[in-house]
């Protein structure tokens, strides 16, 4: 699947692009800026693609990025950043307003941003390598966010279908470690939300120790956050999600099985801080 960069070109136009380039492809049934691309041909050299016209990016985690619903001019926070694909997607989405903190603790994973950060057009983003959740830069953003997006660090699960290897490299107990990195990771991320701010916690794994059970046991020792339902979120985008994938789960979070959906698994939780 292709994002394309609406601060930089059109559906149409990255389609005729395509075409022009012997690619066949497709405008998506369910988001209007992304496209299904078939097989898997090399569009790296793309002029399009070197000019910030599109990115490459799974339709599961575009559709994270429109939960978060970034609004124009807000303080948001993309606080496990990696590369940079949804921070890049949060940035068009704020249409290059605002100002946009991507943070991750690897600094050469970060350094990846770089490069699609120039071509993307954006001047929103400050891209921040941080040492952990006592990092100063990290202090100095406590309660002023609109918006955190923890795209947290998981088994990886729900992508299985591009990396069937992954089941092998996987076990209880590496899977208990990373359930006690994401609570700390988002119990730090909420102290960054101002008041009526909005916290995404997402994955891209299918296990409910890292999702649903994670969110259930944050909700119980922070009573200052409420669930919102994640369908209604998308709703209000105009995203309307096919029935068949029933990507809606109790609770309210939004549940994207790759057997369902032709994307990756996916899970993402929309909490709300109160506004007291």
């Amino acid at each position: 699947d292709l994002r394309v960069n609406i601060i930089k070109a059109s559906r149409d136009s990255v389609l005729a692009a395509l075409g022009e380039f012997g690619v066949t492809a497709r405008a998506s049934e369910h988001l209007e800026d992304a496209i299904h691309v078939d097989g898997k041909p090399s569009l790296q050299k793309m002029a399009m693609f070197l000019a910030g016209g599109f990115e490459f990016q799974d339709l599961g985690s575009q559709l994270l990025a429109r939960l978060a619903a970034p609004k124009r001019g807000a303080f948001v926070v993309d606080y496990c950043a990696g590369a940079g694909g949804k921070t890049l997607a949060l940035g068009a989405l704020m249409r290059n307003t605002g100002r946009l903190y991507a943070l991750d603790r690897s600094a050469a994973r970060l350094s990846r941003i770089k490069p699609r950060l120039a071509r993307s057009g954006l001047s929103n983003v400050w891209p921040i390598a941080i040492s952990g959740p006592t990092d100063e830069r990290i202090k100095r953003l406590r309660g002023k966010a609109d918006l955190v997006m923890v795209d947290a660090p998981c088994s990886g699960l729900g992508t299985l279908r591009r990396n069937p290897d992954l089941k092998w490299r996987q076990s209880p107990v590496s899977v208990s470690e990373l359930v006690l990195l994401q609570s700390e990771i988002l119990e730090s991320a909420a102290r960054l939300c101002a008041p009526g701010g909005r916290l995404l916690y997402g994955t891209c794994s299918t296990s409910l120790l890292e999702n649903e059970d994670q969110v259930a046991r944050f909700l119980l020792g922070h009573p200052e956050f409420t669930q919102v339902n994640a369908l209604e979120c998308l709703t209000r985008q105009g995203i309307e999600l096919p029935a068949a994938w029933a990507a809606g789960v109790d609770g309210g979070a939004l549940r994207l099985w790759p057997h369902r959906t032709a994307t990756d698994g996916f899970y993402g939780a929309m909490l709300v801080k109160s506004g007291l």
